[in-house]
């Protein structure tokens, strides 16, 4: 999950509750924003497995206050269908395809937890439906969804064709209205020069060294959390020796430029 920088002061917390549920907390604008992530298990998986990844979401989902914000995205596995008939309250309409077993339990879901699925709120042409595309084989499997009460804060939602994030995958994007709040003057703070990486030289010497600390690394009987902290650990350390920090005069010089770019171009709008 990633966070733009001018936001990375507003994160509470990031938790990974397995390998298929990550929750990001933060603060955005005016409110208190509950981030979802998930992955579900496909179809050809075992009646068990999906009806305790539902069980588990349901639960972390239902627990959120009802005065904090939801947004709960990622790859559900079902097809819920242009349909929206029995869950008009859920499905906006605007959909793609037939509903299967799976997308049932999709609606179910957000109809039990009040959250409206916005891929089927706004009436698009089909490639701004699909979201997954493997040869012949087209289909929508991953959404997002909100509370009943921050629909009004949608503005749009669509799927970038010509963007693929992951294999098979387009890119779905929200665009969500929040009152902004006046940001404070944030203190100096060193940051790894991740920049460097793009260099082809530093960027091998980067992989070299990350796999050779891998491979000396203890794995065995790490959980699923303490495997991702070890492996984060590797790269964030391996990222700070061979690209080093930043320091507050570069730093200072580097936003500055910004600064005075962004008032020369106000000046020629003026």
């Amino acid at each position: 999950m990633f966070v733009a920088e001018k936001w990375v002061d507003g994160v509470v917390s990031v938790e990974r509750h397995s390998e298929r549920v990550l929750v990001l907390k933060m603060v955005l604008g005016d409110c208190l924003l509950n981030g979802f992530t998930v992955y579900a298990p496909h179809s050809g998986k075992p009646d068990e497995e999906n009806e305790s990844f539902g069980d588990d979401v349901f639960h972390l989902v239902s627990c959120i206050p009802q005065n904090e914000m939801v947004v709960f995205a990622g790859d559900m596995n079902g097809h819920i269908g242009s349909s929206n008939v029995g869950y008009d309250g859920t499905h906006g309409g605007f959909g793609y395809g037939s509903r299967n077993t799976n997308g049932s339990r999709i609606l179910e879901f957000a109809d039990g937890l009040n959250l409206v699925i916005c891929n089927t709120l706004f009436t698009k042409q089909e490639a701004k439906l699909v979201t997954y595309v493997a040869g012949p084989v087209k289909s929508t499997v991953d959404y997002i969804m909100v509370r009943q009460e921050d629909k009004a804060k949608l503005r749009n939602v669509n799927v970038i064709s010509s963007e693929e994030c992951v294999p098979t995958h387009k890119l779905l994007v929200m665009d969500m209205w929040f009152k902004a709040t006046k940001s404070l003057h944030r203190k100096f703070e060193p940051r790894v020069r991740v920049w460097k990486l793009k260099e082809e030289k530093t960027c091998e010497e980067y992989r070299c060294i990350v796999g050779d600390r891998v491979e000396e690394a203890k794995w065995k009987g790490l959980g699923v959390n303490d495997h991702w902290q070890q492996m984060k650990g590797i790269m964030m350390e391996t990222a700070q020796d061979i690209c080093r920090m930043t320091n507050v005069h570069a730093d200072t010089r580097k936003h500055g430029g910004g600064m005075r770019t962004s008032q020369k171009q106000l000046g020629k709008r003026r």
